[in-house]
């Protein structure tokens, strides 16, 4: 079952939250919506649900017009952040219970229904839970009856939002590490919503950035990291250092670096251009002298040499604080300490130049 939307636009009075969206998500895909609070993920999978009504635009299921159907026609299986089961009944029945108050026409018989929610309890890895209510699950537990109960009525679509955010991280990241392997089984075409960079990346065939009610890349999870089609981009997925610079002879110079590096050929930069240098924590080495085209001096504020990567805190004098990732074996032939006077050199680097 495929999706598609076309210029939805969304107003709630004077605040615009969705601005002539499109997207396309093909039969079987995972997609994660993607984006800070307020970019408009919740409302655009709101608006596919029939939850919210767009002011413009139009919604297709497999190529049929469904903007005006009611959410009970569309047959959208949709969990929620906080699970929303009820309190008084069992595992068993909560999951039974969108199959029960079907009309008698379409409602399974009752073996049926013991057989499908029984499959369903096995598929989440919950089938010896079916008579617990759910003040006696985890809130793991909880989440998988959620996504039990929304699969039960075979939905055409699978919509999620934020289905992780109420777990502790421990917990999130083994049930999106589940919710990818279920995925793998059952493909039914899903949209999850999530601020998490890492969930996204884990978890979605593709990711949809958003911003301010518009999609700013759509892409898969390696694409959207290493190329990423705007600062705003770079900047939401993962740590990231930024050197501000100006184009000098064709070369974007970083304030205290050394000559400056030389402009891609698909970069165009007028000469005095400021320019935008993004680097990675990962993507940058320490040294004690100056090497490469570009060597910023700088001196160790903080040194965090927990994990597999050694956390490397930096002021330079006339850019904001510096942080560089370090194996640990580079560490231990540096030998930092705070207050070393070093060079940081950038390994790898995106370079963004202002229009004007």
């Amino acid at each position: 079952m495929s999706i598609e939307v076309f210029n939805i636009t969304k107003r709630f009075g004077a605040f615009t939250a969705l601005d002539n969206v499109s997207l396309h998500v093909p039969s079987g895909e995972l997609v994660a919506l993607l984006g800070p609070s307020g970019s408009g993920k919740t409302t655009l999978l709101r608006v596919i649900a029939g939850l919210e009504s767009p002011d413009k635009g139009t919604v297709l299921f497999d190529g049929g017009d469904i903007t005006e159907q009611h959410v009970r026609q569309r047959q959208v299986g949709f969990v929620f952040q906080h699970y929303a089961l009820f309190k008084h009944m069992s595992v068993f029945k909560n999951i039974a219970f969108g199959l029960r108050v079907r009309t008698r026409a379409t409602r399974p018989s009752a073996r049926d229904i013991e057989q499908r929610v029984m499959r369903l309890l096995k598929l989440v890895q919950l089938d010896k839970f079916a008579n617990r209510y759910p003040s006696q699950l985890s809130g793991g537990q909880r989440q998988r009856v959620a996504l039990a109960r929304a699969l039960a009525v075979e939905p055409r679509v699978l919509l999620l939002d934020e289905p992780f955010g109420a777990l502790d991280a421990k917990v999130r990241v083994e049930l999106r590490r589940w919710l990818r392997r279920l995925h793998e089984e059952i493909h039914v075409t899903s949209v999850f919503v999530t601020h998490d960079q890492e969930e996204a990346m884990e978890v979605a065939d593709r990711i949809v950035v958003m911003s301010n009610g518009r999609i700013e890349q759509v892409g898969a999870p390696e694409d959207v990291y290493h190329h990423p089609a705007n600062p705003f981009v770079y900047n939401f997925l993962g740590n990231v250092n930024l050197f501000h610079a100006r184009v000098v002879n064709g070369r974007p110079e970083i304030t205290g670096s050394g000559p400056g590096l030389g402009v891609d050929s698909k970069t165009r930069a007028h000469d005095r251009a400021e320019a935008l240098v993004y680097v990675r924590p990962h993507m940058m080495d320490i040294d004690a002298i100056p090497r490469g085209d570009i060597s910023v001096r700088a001196r160790v504020k903080h040194v965090n040499a927990a994990g597999p990567l050694v956390k490397v805190e930096l002021t330079a004098p006339e850019n904001d604080d510096i942080h560089v990732e370090l194996p640990q074996e580079r560490y231990r032939s540096l030998r930092l300490k705070q207050g070393d006077d070093v060079f940081v050199i950038p390994r790898d680097m995106r370079l963004f130049v202002n229009a004007g």
